[in-house]
Parts: structure tokens; sequence; C-alpha cells
């Protein structure tokens, strides 16, 4: 953790008397979406970043991302003087771009997808000799994120149950390996939405693809493949792998906002969405929940409330 000294926060470990009680589990929230760049990525991405020798950066470094991991790469870069160019997709949250430019990173918004966003990366990559830094099939990505699960056990040491958001699967291998090194015992659950729940489904050997790939509104973990580094990883250290539906993830968008006044975006809110769904069967008296970013595009509130009122949390919110 030295290597992100002065670089990333140290978030706050909430938890909420209301809460608690709705889902009859002692709750806390991780409070990423208060990360400097408004989630986690800047961490894997600043240990990665730190990691890279001078010949490694001297073409810069590429990458592509739904918005939050481009913000991490950006921050990380312009802190060593890296040039950096993302690629983005199109249904990336304006702020998210925004706020990449502003970290001075290059951005080219192209692909309906990450995964095709991702191709035009690597393509870039072969032309220009630029550094790929992954969101999240890397070694280092992946330490940098575990940092997240070495804070949560100092911060509160009886945790027995953390649940992970799941995209590629950077955040819960880096998260499950440090826990489960600190914490032998300690449960690890992910959880994916149902419109993007590829990891889901190799987890369970379900056939491949269980399902088509709908595409969700918590756009953060929407990752039609795993990584090739991150899926053993998850066999070995993950315990259980969930899903939660458009509406639950809606709704605790808008719980969160109502009950602890914090604006979180659909990755961020996947974990307590997931909690809250699986309560008669997440079996924790000490549960930690990764809110892992609050990057939302405050247009979209509009449409997130619909979709929330046929959400089981927000007629309790």
């Amino acid at each position: 953790m030295e290597q992100l000294a002065g670089t990333v926060y140290r978030t706050p470990l909430t938890t909420s008397t209301f809460l608690n009680h709705l889902v009859g589990k002692n709750v806390y929230f991780k409070m990423e979406n208060q990360q400097k760049t408004g989630a986690f990525k800047i961490r894997g991405a600043s240990y990665k970043m730190s990691r890279l020798t001078e010949m490694e950066a001297q073409n810069g470094v590429i990458a592509a991302s739904a918005g939050n991991h481009a913000q991490g790469v950006a921050f990380a870069s312009s802190q060593r003087g890296v040039s950096a160019k993302i690629f983005m997709p199109e249904n990336t949250p304006d702020a998210k771009i925004k706020a990449t430019e502003y970290y001075g990173a290059k951005t080219v918004i192209t692909g309906a997808s990450f995964q095709e966003a991702y191709e035009a990366a690597c393509l870039e990559q072969k032309r220009t000799g630029g550094y790929f830094l992954h969101p999240f099939d890397d070694y280092d990505v992946m330490a940098g994120q575990g940092t997240i699960a070495v804070e949560m056990l100092k911060q509160q040491p009886f945790l027995d149950t953390l649940i992970v958001p799941v995209g590629g699967g950077g955040l819960i291998s880096g998260v499950a390996v440090a826990a489960k090194h600190l914490q032998p015992k300690i449960r690890i659950i992910g959880v994916q939405a149902k419109g993007a729940k590829v990891v889901h489904d190799h987890f369970h050997n379900l056939p491949s693809p269980g399902s088509p790939f709908n595409g969700t509104i918590a756009e953060g973990i929407a990752v039609k493949e795993p990584g090739m580094l991150t899926m053993p990883i998850i066999r070995h250290f993950v315990d259980d792998m969930v899903t939660v539906s458009e509406s639950d993830i809606a709704s605790a968008i808008v719980t969160m906002l109502e009950r602890k006044k914090t604006l979180v975006e659909g990755a961020g809110a996947a974990a307590f969405a997931a909690l809250f769904a699986h309560r008669s069967t997440i079996r924790s008296k000490n549960c930690g929940i990764i809110v892992s970013g609050g990057n939302m595009d405050v247009s979209r509130l509009g449409s997130i409330q619909q979709l929330a009122y046929d959400g089981p949390l927000t007629c309790l919110a």
C-alpha cells in the first residue's frame, strides 16, 4: 500500500441503522464513490503506473474503459507525466468522459459496448506501440484494487462477508486474495447484473453464454468476457456469485440517495442491491459492501427513478 500513499484516499466505512434493520444484518459501506476520481479504479491504475519501466511508458499508455478506469488511468498518467489515450464506448456517461479529459487524457468515443471500445484500443496499441493498461486482467491492477479489502478489515475487523460488484473480475480478484490472506474464513460474494452476467455463468459452469448480453444501467460492470487471469482467481477464492435485476439496481441507487444522502452509479449500487435481493440466503452478521463508484450522469436520474418503482427497496426508502 506504500506505493499508493498520498495518491488515493482512505475512504470511509459507514453504516446505517435503517438499512441494517431493512436487511437484518450489520452493513458496512466502503464508500469508494468518495475516492479520488469518484471510483476505486484509481487504486489499480496508480499501482500499475508506478510499476511501469521508463521503456514501457515511453510511448504513452492506452486503455479501454466504460469510464472509471479511464479516469484512474488519466489521473495516474498525468501524475507521472505520461500521455494517455483512452477508448470509451458510446454509452459512457458524459460526466465520465469530461472528467477523463479534465485529468489530461485524450478520449476516443467508439463502439456500442466496452468490448468494441476494447478492440479499438488494442488496434491502436499495435499501431503506436503504447503500453496497454488493462482495466482488470492484470496482476498489478488486481493488487491495487485489493487494498480496499486491507482497509476494510482494518476499519472493521469483525466483517465476515464482503459483497463485491463484478465486471471483468479485477476488483473481486484483488479483494478476495487480500481478504482471504488476512482473514481466511471470510466469505466473498460477487454480484453481476442479469443483463451482463458472463462471470456469474462461468463461475457456476453454466453454458457459455448463459444468456444474451443485454446491457445494464450498471455500465461499469458491463463486460462481455471474463478475464483470462481473473477467472481462475475467482474460482479459487470467491465463495459465491449472484445476479441482480435492473429494478434491483435502480431501487438501490434511489435508496442510497434518500437514506444515505449519497449518489452512486449503477455498479456502485449493485452490491447493496444484491444484499437486499438475496438477504435470506446471504448469511452474515457483519457484511461489507463495496460501493465501487459514484460517477453518475445526473441526467439519467429520472429514468432510474422510474425503473426503481418496480424495485423491492423503493417503497421502503
